[in-house]
């Protein structure tokens, strides 16, 4: 199991909380425009943004050997398919379930990077380690994790939130296995790609786009700017060079911020048993990578 830099546990520290406010976000910009044409608007803008960047640094990609295909898996995959899953779901299921959706994304990332990724080999300390972080989400989440919505369609929104989570996964190893590229080149590829998809998705489940009011604009253009560009950016880098089961850990960590952000700006009454939830998510977190904390703060000290 390789060392991981200081630099990368405070990239996935940054991503867990900014994806973790992502949701209060998001709540408020619904307000003023539909689900797909908000995904739709974040990742266009996040794409023109980094886009520019790229050009800035002389449009580079790979550095040796092409590989076309994969990119256009990975774009699909890592951005438009599961936004529009989970859109799509989260009309049929409890908010609580896809929470636990995402969260089921270590647990889908781990044999994955077993078998395909070179390194990341599954040990029993990891996998206790993972199944304990969830539970604890599970219990953040509380009883509305798996109540039942009592829509005609539920089975089926519950398989797109879990298709989406696999989406994520698979999307990961996809990535970490490319050749040798350029992480902004990469992130702003792969957001180009899920581009071309949102966009004719949204315009026909919701028809032409209707200008929002100001507010709304404000709020799209600061979830395209930070968690879809910045965040993506980051995403990118953390997989590429600390390998995507680390990067699951930043999973464990969104539901936690999106509890507190809804506690302390929307009023949302924490769960009763939260201190217990993220003990667990923390002891969960730290016996997946206990070898990898000892040398780190043993290097410290």
């Amino acid at each position: 199991m390789p060392d991981i830099a200081p630099r990368y546990w405070l990239m996935i520290a940054t991503l867990g909380f900014v994806w973790g406010a992502t949701f209060l976000l998001i709540k408020l910009a619904l307000d003023g425009i539909t689900p797909f044409w908000l995904a739709a608007s974040r990742i266009g803008f996040a794409a023109l943004l980094l886009c520019a960047v790229w050009g800035w640094r002389g449009f580079k990609l790979f550095k040796s050997e092409t590989n076309w295909p994969s990119l256009v898996i990975i774009g699909i995959l890592s951005t438009a398919l599961p936004f529009m899953l989970i859109s799509w779901g989260q009309q049929h299921v409890s908010s609580g379930f896809t929470g636990v959706s995402m969260a089921a994304i270590p647990l889908m990332v781990l044999p994955l990077a077993h078998v395909f990724v070179p390194g990341e080999q599954m040990t029993l300390r990891r996998l206790i380690g993972f199944c304990i972080g969830f539970a604890g989400v599970a219990l953040l989440i509380g009883g509305k994790a798996f109540e039942t919505s009592g829509a005609e369609l539920e089975a089926y929104g519950r398989a797109a939130c879990l298709s989406a989570a696999a989406c994520y996964s698979v999307s990961s190893i996809l990535t970490r296995r490319l050749p040798p590229v350029d992480p902004v080149g990469l992130a702003a590829v792969l957001l180009v790609i899920g581009s071309f998809v949102i966009f004719p998705a949204a315009w026909a489940a919701e028809g032409p786009p209707v200008m929002p009011d100001s507010r709304t604009l404000l709020i799209a253009a600061i979830l395209g700017l930070i968690p879809t560009a910045a965040a993506n950016l980051l995403r990118v880098i953390v997989v590429r060079e600390a390998g995507p089961t680390f990067m699951t850990l930043t999973n464990y960590q969104v539901p936690v911020w999106a509890v507190v952000l809804g506690a302390v700006f929307l009023g949302e009454e924490l769960p009763p048993l939260m201190l217990l939830a993220m003990a667990m998510i923390l002891g969960g977190l730290g016996l997946s990578q206990f070898g990898r904390l000892s040398r780190l703060f043993g290097k410290g000290g």
